[in-house]
């Protein structure tokens, strides 16, 4: 394994990986949540706000070069600046014919939601040129666009001259994804090709070569599949052993009687030009494999997560080995869930170079091939390390292309690291949809950073380290709201150069920066404890980190986010962060003290005294104290409550007082008393030596003279001038008896709109 990940990867390589879950995988809380109008407020982020009338926006293709990002929608291909989305656009306006657009109403399509254009297709053609593909009002085609050969030109128009068909290119209907990759001037993509989207294939089309498709109808191959990703990944230094590796999900062959939903990864050669005989046109090197990413559980019942929703290969040192990030989630109707695996390719490789799945037997089962292999292996490329003698697919005997035909899938599934999930989410409100991986070099090492979207149209930054032998930890940095109006993420792409994250959905395109390092706190402990890999503190606030930054102000801890080590001589600022008050109750009502620590993380201790001369102790949880996410509730005030609460909290060792507040109970009796005042009488002169007189209830009269108390009191005293209090109410002031036919005054005084 290169440099890259290092720190984890030996970590998954020694098993230290979850526990297995028989209770819900309830995700991690993050330590940061913003919403979209938080997040616009902090200047990290932009939403492209162009008023256009389009929908359905796809990231297709990221040119650093150029500094552009190529944006497909409905009737509409943008070219964006990749440091401001929203700065100088340039944007085609591309849109079927309206004749193109009756007929496909008249066929019974949805002349709203179908019958436009959606571009699903941009890829690079040359130094100039892009080659753009859009459903057409279900009818593809495909065309040119000059984007110039600077990025300073700003030349961004449509070829029409060069229009061509899109069949084999880009699908009829929106609603079904393709995969593509542009290769040497030729187009490989994953695509249905009929009106009725019941023809699914993978097609060469385009360049020098014969144009090749997979087996038409031929369940065995494809089997109603949903192309998620193409990626080119060499086997070797031989140029000749390329591969193509498409990753999709289709309906299981493996079980016709079970609508079950496999993942699955499938490959051809770069060179195949399919059979002399038998697959002409045909590819004759196409070999596909099961993707397992499942949960093991104690009785040795796997819980599966099959449906593959979003895959990110990882580029690594060795272009020949880059790491497979995948997306999942379950296909049940009573169990819900998502799942993160991670593959290597050694792994992939060894599923395809082992045995062939095979029907034989009196039930007609799946097992592995045991017969006389032909020659050269099934799924080898011409001209390559193997078979250098043979230049084409064409030289291979009939044998190994009909053995290619009936036999595409490998019998054994491809099993992520450790045969675990990187990250698991069950009994979330969301499922995830897309991820991205940004490498990070931090001050102990360097770090993969998850980047997971969600169909609630939030973004979750992750980071998976190891805790101990047996365990990894899962920690969320921060989830943020990404667009004003929610909706599912459908494509993200990142720019570790500028560190920015691209993200579009059906409403709209927002780029975030990649680090929001002041949301943290204001204190090294907070930077510290959140152990974000972009960021550190420098002495006088949580930055960027940058190697080149001075270490000796410097404090990062990814590993461990021990402030008491790395904060030494800055601790001192975490107290400024103490909420300091005073708060007032009666004797017999509910108190509620207000405690919100910055992490969620962070475990909350709330500790009494009565007096400086007492000790601390910690407040249990009992009838009359009630613990919550935002504080502590007393209920049924007594005098003995009165005294400091301090609330505190601790993560990684680390203890700080968040909240300090000054209880007073006062007594019934002190309120009733400020309340109804008793008449005023002539008081005797004072006795000759004594004092000015003591104010009564001193401290009620504090509380009083806050504004809102005392606007109240006023209220009050008008509103009992009419109302005189029950016996109850004041003792000693007998209430004398009302007639029996003498109606009682109604009291029509309107509350005031401020109570």
């Amino acid at each position: 394994m290169p440099v890259a990940g290092l720190l984890l990867w030996a970590s998954l390589l020694t098993g230290a990986w979850p526990a297995t879950p028989n209770q819900d995988h309830l995700p991690a809380m993050p330590r940061v949540r913003l919403s979209f109008k938080e997040l616009k407020a902090t200047g990290t982020a932009h939403f492209f706000n162009f008023l256009l009338n389009t929908t359905d926006y796809r990231i297709l293709l990221k040119d650093e070069d150029h500094d552009r990002m190529y944006v497909g929608s409905k009737d509409y291909v943008l070219s964006l600046d990749l440091h401001d989305i929203n700065r100088e656009p340039l944007i085609i306006h591309w849109a079927a014919s309206p004749q193109r657009i009756e007929e496909c109403v008249l066929s019974g399509k949805d002349g709203n939601g179908e019958c436009g254009n959606f571009v699903r297709l941009i890829q690079p053609w040359n130094r100039t040129h892009l080659y753009v593909c859009g459903t057409g009002a279900y009818n593809p085609m495909c065309t040119y666009i000059n984007r110039g050969r600077r990025a300073q030109d700003y030349i961004f128009y449509l070829e029409p001259e060069r229009l061509e068909s899109g069949k084999g290119k880009c699908p009829y209907d929106p609603k079904l994804d393709t995969a593509s990759a542009l290769i040497n001037e030729e187009l490989y993509a994953g695509v249905y090709i009929d009106f009725m989207g019941t023809d699914a294939a993978i097609f060469r089309t385009l360049g020098k070569q014969t144009a090749m498709r997979t087996d038409q109808y031929n369940s065995r191959w494809l089997n109603d599949p949903s192309f998620i990703h193409a990626e080119l990944i060499p086997d070797s230094a031989e140029r000749n052993d390329d591969k193509l590796y498409f990753f999709f999900r289709e309906r299981s062959a493996e079980a016709p009687q079970s609508p079950a939903v496999y993942a699955r990864i499938g490959r051809i050669c770069l060179n195949d030009d399919g059979g002399h005989c038998c697959l002409v046109n045909k590819w004759s090197t196409f070999l596909k494999a099961r993707l397992v990413c499942s949960v093991p559980g104690e009785d040795g019942i796997e819980t599966h997560f099959d449906e593959l929703q979003d895959v990110f290969v990882q580029q690594t040192q060795d272009v020949r080995n880059p790491v497979i990030y995948a997306v999942f989630t379950s296909s049940g109707s009573v169990f819900r869930g998502s799942a993160v695996c991670v593959y290597s390719m050694a792994d992939i490789r060894m599923v395809f170079n082992g045995p062939f799945a095979h029907k034989e037997g009196p039930n007609y089962q799946w097992m592995p091939f045991s017969g006389k292999m032909p020659y050269p292996r099934p799924g080898t490329c011409p001209g390559g390390t193997f078979t250098p003698s043979m230049k084409s697919t064409k030289d291979y005997p009939d044998e190994v292309i009909n053995f290619m035909r009936s036999h595409p899938l490998m019998y054994q599934a491809v099993y992520p690291l450790q045969r675990r999930p990187l990250v698991v989410r069950t009994g979330a409100p969301y499922r995830l949809t897309t991820v991205a991986v940004d490498q990070v070099d931090a001050a102990d090492g360097r770090y993969e950073v998850l980047f997971l979207g969600t169909d609630r149209g939030t973004v979750q930054k992750v980071i998976v380290l190891p805790k101990d032998d047996q365990e990894m930890e899962e920690l969320m940095l921060e989830e943020v709201e990404v667009f004003k109006d929610p909706a599912p993420v459908k494509t993200m792409t990142i720019s570790s150069k500028r560190q920015q994250l691209y993200v579009a959905s059906a409403v709209g395109v927002t780029h975030l920066s990649l680090h929001r390092c002041q949301a943290y706190g204001a204190a090294c402990a907070d930077c510290c404890l959140a152990r974000d890999p972009y960021c550190a503190w420098d002495g006088q606030a949580c930055s960027r980190y940058t190697a080149s930054s001075k270490r000796r102000s410097r404090r990062q801890d990814v590993r461990h986010g021990n402030p008491i080590r790395q904060c030494r001589g800055f601790n001192s600022n975490a107290n400024k962060n103490t909420v300091e008050s005073v708060q007032y109750g009666v004797a017999g009502s509910a108190a509620f003290l207000e405690c919100q620590p910055r992490s969620p993380q962070a475990t909350v201790k709330w500790l009494f005294q009565r007096d400086p001369s007492d000790r601390r102790r910690e407040i249990r949880a009992e009838d009359r104290f009630l613990r919550t996410e935002q504080g502590l509730l007393l209920r049924a005030l007594q005098p003995g409550d009165r005294g400091l609460y301090s609330c505190t909290a601790t993560e990684n060792n680390f203890k700080h007082v968040v909240t300090r507040v000054q209880l007073h109970v006062l007594g019934r009796d002190a309120v009733h008393a400020a309340l109804f005042p008793p008449p005023a009488v002539s008081a005797p002169p004072p006795l000759p030596g004594a004092g000015p007189p003591t104010p009564p209830y001193q401290e009620l009269a504090q509380l009083l003279a806050q504004p809102e108390v005392g606007l109240i009191h006023q209220y009050c005293q008008g509103y009992w001038r009419h109302v005189p209090p029950s016996p109850r109410e004041a003792p000693g002031a007998p209430r004398p008896p009302e007639p029996q036919d003498q109606k009682k005054p109604r009291n029509r005084r309107h509350h005031p709109p401020d109570t």
